[in-house]
């Protein structure tokens, strides 16, 4: 059951409004992109506690990424994104952005004899920062993928997330489209679909397919194949109070877990003392009850604007305007019926 959109824009917890009664806190997620290192301990501990099949182990050729996006078998995604250091000499290449202070390695110095140290005391700065953020479902206030699924598999719990009920789930992937942010995907098995990816990749099976030399006598099924998958923000974790298994690997605290209230507060503050130390650019993304999905239980610190990481910068849930295009199918259906009808008793008299 999903939350009609005719409701207070700023509802903060969604699941006493579809009848859970003496529901706790609504729980969620706060990404703090600004010290995530990338070590990708979130997407092992999530592959590792949901028993999610491996999706490939070669990297993408485009960053240090082996996954690419967020998927049926990809339920946390690290997405790396090289940027050029931008300072007063190349500010033009890039429209005028604000400079970008070089990244600081922490390397040593490493150079000709007679180049000399850097002016730094010995470490050189490279030219490039990395952004690093992990993704996951947005577990939106207005879900989309609620609103279409039409066996219940999707369900809003008492905590405020959305899972999906595998055992009810059809498979017919009507969440797929709705979802705006492309989080939710069909599993399919690869090892059923090929054995082998050729040199152009072209295959019967899904984009996102294991490379293997030989095809194994024993084919093994992934579970819940052609069932929609994504996070759950482990779910059964949370009814026996424990924090979910991504927040829980994750040793820098880039992944916040708590009460979304809570979590929305924690944001603020610290972009705040961002703003403070200089670093303008942050902002925060999903953190807003007002926006075109009611706000999300899992919210981001970035540190540029939503494109730069493959978000939505202005996301709506796509299922806003369907009782308004029901209504006037029902007006364009009458006004139909009622020429007809005309035509029918203008030819009898």
């Amino acid at each position: 059951m999903s939350i009609s959109l005719s409701r207070a824009s700023d509802l903060v917890d969604p699941a006493p409004a579809v009848g859970w009664e003496d529901a706790p806190a609504r729980k969620g997620f706060l990404t703090d992109t600004s010290v995530c290192i990338g070590c990708k301990a979130c997407e092992v501990a999530c592959k590792e506690w949901n028993a999610l099949p491996e999706d490939g182990l070669s990297l993408l050729g485009s960053s240090y990424d082996n996954t690419g996006s967020l998927g049926a078998s990809t339920w946390r995604h690290v997405a790396f994104i090289e940027q050029p250091a931008l300072g007063p000499d190349n500010l033009e290449q890039d429209n005028g952005a604000r400079p970008r202070p070089a990244v600081d390695l922490g390397m040593p110095f490493v150079g000709p004899p007679d180049a000399g140290a850097p002016p730094d005391g010995g470490r050189a700065k490279a030219d490039f920062r990395w952004l690093m953020s992990s993704d996951v479902c947005k577990h939106c206030t207005h879900a989309a993928c609620l609103d279409v699924c039409p066996t219940g598999a999707l369900f809003r719990t008492e905590f405020g997330t959305v899972v999906v009920q595998n055992d009810v789930c059809n498979g017919c992937g009507y969440c797929v489209p709705a979802c705006p942010f492309g989080v939710i995907e069909r599993r399919t098995d690869d090892l059923a679909n090929t054995g082998r990816v050729g040199e152009s990749g072209e295959s019967g099976a899904a984009t996102k397919v294991r490379r293997v030399e030989k095809v194994p006598e024993k084919r093994v099924r992934d579970k819940n194949v052609g069932i929609a998958q994504k996070c759950t923000l482990c779910y059964d974790r949370l009814k026996v109070g424990s924090t979910p298994a991504c927040a829980q690997a994750c040793p820098t605290q880039s992944i916040q877990f708590g009460d979304v209230e809570e979590l929305r507060e924690r944001a603020h503050a610290r972009v705040e003392q961002l703003h403070a130390q200089g670093v303008v650019e942050a902002r925060l993304y999903g953190a807003d009850p007002a926006d075109g999905i009611g706000g999300a239980g899992a919210m981001f610190l970035l540190l540029d604007e939503p494109e730069v990481y493959g978000l939505p910068p202005d996301p709506v849930v796509t299922t806003r305007d369907l009782s308004a295009m029901w209504k006037k199918a029902g007006l364009a259906a009458l006004a139909l019926l009622g020429g007809a009808a005309a035509s029918f008793l203008g030819d009898r008299s």
